[in-house]
């Protein structure tokens, strides 16, 4: 066998030299060994007899009486060895033929190969287990996302319902807080047209007195149809009533707003020297605050001018509206 017939064995190990004497000298002497054997064991086949003779004496002669005679024993023969076919000896096996090269390197080749894809297998097996983990991962991700998510979508949900709740309720609030708003808005309206009204009548009814007051004998300070009998009127001028407010206005501080122009009435006791002693609401303008504000200005005027004759009337009637 040469390299050039097989190129892939030229890495296999060198032959041994003297195998052929080798063997020849070994099958020699176990044909030797087989005939010494044969000899040895042939003298065994032969078979054996054993034969054996016995005389018997007397010192005189003598007559002997008879005797019962016994049958003479025959001689126990002798037990001759059982021979045995002596087993023939074992063929020593051959010696196993001498490895081949080529075979030990196609075997490993193949060894190998079958390593590799033994490998290659479980490789697999390994990224298929791998694979069926990672998913399981992910279905089981995905799972808990999207309980998160149902949960969060469900709270959301909730929110927004509280939230919308919250709202309706807040303008159903603001809607009743409106109307009745607007309704007390209507009622103190009405309320101040009443007063206006009243206030309107009250004056007339004041101005239709102090004229008669005023008329009296000839001479008289009043007018052509005063009906008075004093010489001159004690009762204030036309105009101080309006002098009176345009002096206390002023002073009003009022921060709020005020629904409409509501009238506040007010009376003030005066000394004869002006100094105001006194003063109550005798008509309230629907607004406690507008009534509180007008008191605390006349007390900040604390004290009236005189009139045109010289003098203060000593009960005055004053009315107030925040748009006059």
């Amino acid at each position: 066998m040469n390299a050039k017939a097989t190129p892939h064995l030229e890495f296999a190990p060198p032959e041994q030299p003297g195998m052929g004497r080798a063997w020849v000298i070994a099958g020699v002497a176990h044909v030797l060994l087989f005939l010494a054997l044969g000899l040895a064991t042939a003298w065994k086949t032969q078979p054996q007899t054993l034969q054996a003779e016995a005389e018997l004496w007397s010192a005189v002669p003598q007559a002997a009486a008879p005797r019962l005679q016994e049958p003479v024993p025959e001689p126990e023969p002798v037990p001759v060895p059982e021979t045995r076919p002596t087993p023939p000896a074992k063929p020593t096996p051959p010696p196993p033929p001498a490895p081949d090269p080529a075979m030990e390197l196609k075997d490993a080749q193949i060894a190998l190969e079958k390593k590799k894809q033994e490998e290659k297998k479980k490789e697999a097996d390994k990224l298929k287990a791998e694979k069926l983990k990672a998913e399981k991962e992910k279905l089981e991700k995905e799972k808990i996302n999207k309980a998160k998510a149902e949960k969060e979508k469900a709270e959301k949900d909730k929110t927004e319902k509280a939230k919308l709740e919250k709202e309706k309720l807040a303008k159903e609030k603001k809607a009743q807080e409106d109307k009745e708003r607007e309704k007390k808005k209507a009622a103190e309206r009405d309320k101040a047209e009443k007063a206006e009204k009243a206030d309107a009548a009250r004056a007339d009814a004041l101005r239709q007195e102090n004229l008669k007051r005023m008329q009296g004998m000839a001479g008289a300070s009043g007018g052509e149809n005063a009906t008075g009998t004093a010489l001159k009127s004690s009762g204030p001028s036309a105009t101080y009533a309006g002098r009176l407010v345009g002096r206390i206005k002023p002073n009003i501080t009022y921060p709020g707003d005020v629904v409409g122009n509501p009238r506040a009435e007010v009376e003030v006791r005066v000394a004869p020297d002006g100094v105001i002693q006194s003063r109550r609401i005798l008509q309230s303008s629907g607004n406690k605050a507008w009534d509180e504000a007008v008191l605390r200005a006349i007390d900040k005027t604390e004290i009236f001018p005189k009139d045109t004759d010289g003098r203060v009337p000593p009960v005055i009637v004053l009315g107030f509206r925040p748009l006059d």
